[in-house]
């Protein structure tokens, strides 16, 4: 078996996972995670404070709709490698590269299909989503500029899960901090020093997700010291369909965010008004980068619960579920403590010369922010889940958990105690679904030895 060398020692699949060890293997994709989110949250930055709030209002309006479509990305990605490692694990190297290949080229073609889809629908859904006179330019020509780039930003979304099973998380990494550097000057460049506005925002994040998609693309095609290769696909109707079932957890977690996302403003415009629905852009911005160590973390640690369930090997199995759970469990800890304390000065960053606005985001901060002491264990629990190939279970966690819980409560919440209830409906959400977690993880504990 192929190693990767992380810190000072090399770390494979199939090796004893200590804490230190653990970490330092989801390390490169807790930090890719962490930099995707940062790189995000810096084209916001750029459009509230050099192009207007009501540019940042429409990023912030029709973003759900891009992240939409890139959800495939995400899905047959942690789909994919979820089933892959299972099959390194049982010792079939061969149909793990066909797998492998089936589903890039199968990403490249729904790419090019999405940018037409997109691109046509993109005016009829920022009016859908409620975007007036003055909102409604900006809304479609960033959603258009973004759906042109369709292919490289599903396959930037795709090989960040590759990257970890393949043994080369670190790989996984370098590309996501080249594509992040490449949106953060384009950014300066054509956002801050040409003044192209909201265009030049969406011009960057393309040109950072050609550097994102195509380099592992590259990679993978030519002869590499990885565990997987780009080459002959073969058809594999059914595995196909366990890819889409592993990964179907992941996808509608996306798809409900921004469908809860998309929600969320219209109550919020109803509510607040633009400021509103930019104070709850500040707080995903903030999201992302917070919830992107949950996430970086499980995706680090999901190939390692693959491998060793395709192994049968339980007592490892139970070992990484055990220490995971400690590390999820302080590290929520942590960022609700981060976030309390660092409330005022991370809402500045975005809307400091608003005082008004500013009051408003730094409230909601702090009061959205105690769902994270519940949502570490729902993500983890997910992606374990799919990680054992149960993908019926990691989907109906996140099904529950993003939308038809969200959804219910930021319709329920609002009537009764107004703007505050929006901020709350994500913390009671989050609380509802880690007792649904929790109970699907004892439920399951002797079918798959994990505890």
């Amino acid at each position: 078996m192929e190693t990767e060398v992380v810190g000072s020692k090399k770390i494979k699949l199939s090796d004893h996972f200590t804490y230190g060890r653990l970490l330092r293997f989801t390390l490169p994709s807790v930090a890719m995670m962490i930099f995707t989110s940062i790189y995000g949250v810096v084209d916001g930055f750029f459009v509230a404070n050099y192009v207007g709030e009501t540019p940042f209002a429409a990023l912030n309006l029709i973003l759900p709709y891009v992240l939409i479509f890139l959800a495939f990305g995400t899905m047959f990605g942690v789909g994919g490698s979820a089933l892959v490692a299972v099959t390194l694990g049982a010792g079939d190297r061969k149909k793990a590269n066909e797998i492998f290949s089936l589903v890039v080229y199968i990403m490249i073609a729904l790419g090019a299909i999405v940018s037409v889809i997109g691109f046509i629908f993109a005016e009829p859904m920022s009016l859908l989503l409620g975007a007036d006179e003055e909102m409604l330019p900006f809304c479609v020509r960033y959603a258009r500029i973004c759906f042109m780039g369709s292919i490289p930003l599903i396959l930037q979304y795709e090989f960040q899960s590759f990257c970890i099973v393949s043994e080369k998380p670190k790989l996984g990494l370098v590309v996501t901090i080249a594509a992040g550097v490449t949106n953060i000057v384009l950014d300066w460049l054509l956002v801050g020093v040409l003044n192209l506005g909201l265009d030049g925002a969406a011009y960057a994040t393309i040109a950072g997700s050609v550097v994102g998609g195509v380099i592992p693309l590259i990679y993978f095609a030519v002869p590499n010291s990885s565990l997987l290769k780009l080459g002959k696909a073969k058809w594999y109707g059914r595995d196909l369909i366990k890819v889409i079932t592993n990964g179907s957890s992941e996808f509608l977690t996306e798809v409900s965010l921004s469908i809860v996302s998309m929600l969320y403003n219209y109550q919020l415009m109803k509510y607040a008004g633009q400021d509103g629905v930019a104070a709850y852009g500040v707080i995903m911005y903030l999201s992302y980068v917070f919830v992107g160590f949950f996430f970086g973390y499980s995706m680090g640690a999901s190939p390692i619960c693959g491998y060793n369930y395709g192994a049968n090997n339980t007592s490892e199995l139970k070992n990484v579920f055990k220490c995971s759970m400690r590390i999820i469990i302080i590290a929520s800890i942590i960022v609700v403590a981060v976030s309390l304390i660092f409330a005022r000065p991370l809402a500045m960053i975005f809307v400091g010369e608003n005082e008004s606005l500013l009051e408003m985001t730094t409230t909601a901060i702090r009061i959205y922010c105690l769902c994270y002491l519940f949502a570490g264990v729902n993500i983890f629990g997910s992606a374990l889940f799919t990680a054992l190939n149960n993908g019926l279970i990691s989907a109906l966690i996140s099904f529950l958990r993003v939308l038809v819980l969200q959804v219910m409560f930021v319709l329920v919440l609002p009537i009764l105690f107004g703007l505050i209830g929006v901020w709350m409906s994500v913390i009671a959400a989050e609380f509802c679904a880690m007792i649904l977690t929790i109970t699907c993880l004892i439920v399951y504990r002797k079918r798959y030895n994990y505890s």
